[in-house]
């Protein structure tokens, strides 16, 4: 790959698991009351059909991983999980309510279900078990229903693992991140290799269909060499997937833990891009097809198996399998999506504790998207799961479309796309800068940002 375009698209931007992306949201024009007719809306009309999506964040760490830009709270007192499940009843219970007061009694149906953090496997078995009871009371499961959790490797059990088969859950992902020990150590991430081999035989034992190892590209004390290893070493376990991820440098945020790094110890732009491709060359020869941005899978996966089909879709949980038009976000930080609207829950987990327990919903803000919104959504979608688009030139409107043509025309002197007035395409040479080309046909990446400080990590 020439060093001259990875200098010169090595910029900051988003990882479009939205549009418009969260720094971008109108929150001044947030309307409570018609977000909640938008869920009541899309719910109406999809949950028969489609089913919806569930995320649960579950934000507990025993410890900091200092690479990690998740929300999080580190603690060793274990006495904290069920209040928190506590208040994850009672924040579904209040979505249930919503629902029937305003739809009567159809019971949602659970297409994708998801549990994140933090450290999900830092809960309890029987509080997991309670959780799921408790939703389950009030939902029940599609036909085929998607589930999925992560687990750390370091302390996931068998009873972890069997207790969320039992609910359906059959994809779980460990975080693996790199097994260089001079690696784990400056991300203070440490986990032998048994450990992983351990959890992914127990769970394969047990029937987990989708087991996925999570990589991380472009951290401090990387070499070639290390990926080369940390690669080897999860070739020998061969999970079903495998998330490659950049690594994203964004120390400005709270609570990361970045700010202990010495940026001297991070690859360039040139450098990481070089990690990539060696993990990428890697993981192909051995049988993996790479999956739109950061993800590789075999071929009896159904992340594969979703991209030959064209269903692959894309959200705030990355990519998934299918399509529901809503998304309810549960937990502290936890977003939520109806298709026509987002919102974000309160981050900080007493004040979110707190608003719960007085029965009302988490909300710390959002975002009512336009007619422009939903169709520019749709487009960045397409390139991020098809590497291709197409519209009408009627769609754009004119002033926007003379914004968007010279950066297009660059992209495609560059040789990265090809478009007319009717279509783009993503060249293979353009596909290591997807995020940037998404990045031209977004208009609000065209406009000042009303942060002062840094939003985005680097695009390569």
């Amino acid at each position: 790959m020439s060093p001259s375009l990875i200098a010169k698209y090595t910029i900051a931007g988003p990882r479009y698991t939205s549009y418009p992306t969260v720094p971008f949201w109108n929150t001044d024009n947030f309307c409570y009351h018609e977000w909640q007719q938008r869920l009541i809306t899309t719910f109406a009309d999809t949950n028969a059909r489609q089913g919806i999506s569930l995320y649960i964040h579950l934000p507990y760490c025993d410890s900091l991983c200092t690479f990690c830009a998740c929300h999080k709270h580190i603690t060793r007192n274990h006495d904290v999980e069920r209040s928190y499940i506590d208040a994850l009843l009672t924040e579904w219970q209040l979505y249930i309510e919503l629902i029937a007061q305003q739809h009567g009694p159809e019971r949602p149906r659970i297409a994708e279900l998801h549990l994140g953090g933090g450290t999900p496997s830092f809960f309890s078995p029987h509080e997991l078990r309670r959780l799921l009871t408790g939703l389950f009371r009030y939902a029940d499961p599609t036909d085929q229903p998607d589930y999925g959790w992560e687990g750390h490797p370091n302390n996931t059990t068998p009873e972890h693992l069997q207790t969320l088969y039992n609910f359906g859950f059959r994809r779980v992902s460990f975080g693996v991140q790199d097994y260089d020990p001079v690696v784990q150590q400056a991300i203070h991430r440490v986990q032998p290799f048994a450990n992983v081999r351990r959890v992914t035989e127990q769970a394969r034992a047990i029937g987990y269909t989708s087991i996925c190892h999570d990589l991380i590209f472009g951290l401090p004390r990387q070499t070639p060499g290390s990926v080369r290893h940390t690669i080897g070493q999860t070739l020998a376990l061969r999970p079903d997937r495998i998330a490659y991820y950049a690594y994203a440098h964004v120390p400005w945020l709270k609570g990361t833990g970045q700010r202990s790094f010495d940026e001297s110890d991070l690859p360039s732009g040139i450098q990481k891009r070089l990690l990539y491709e060696t993990g990428r060359d890697q993981l192909e020869r051995a049988g993996y097809t790479e999956i739109g941005m950061d993800h590789f899978a075999l071929a009896h996966d159904p992340l594969h198996q979703a991209m030959q089909a064209g269903t692959l879709h894309r959200n705030f949980m990355g990519y998934t399998t299918r399509q529901t038009t809503l998304l309810i976000g549960l937990g502290a930080s936890a977003i939520g999506d109806t298709g026509a609207a987002f919102s974000q829950n309160i981050k900080e987990i007493a004040t979110y504790l707190r608003i719960v327990q007085s029965g009302q919903l988490p909300l710390l803000r959002g975002h009512l998207l336009t007619a422009e919104d939903q169709f520019i959504r749709g487009q960045i979608l397409n390139l991020m799961c098809r590497f291709r688009t197409s519209w009408k030139p009627t769609d754009w409107s004119e002033p926007t479309w003379d914004m968007l043509e010279p950066r297009l025309n660059e992209l495609a002197a560059d040789g990265l796309i090809d478009y007319d007035d009717t279509a783009l395409w993503i060249r293979p040479a353009g596909r290591p800068f997807l995020r940037t080309i998404c990045m031209a046909i977004d208009p609000s990446m065209h406009q000042p940002c009303s942060s002062a400080r840094p939003v985005f990590s680097q695009t390569v």
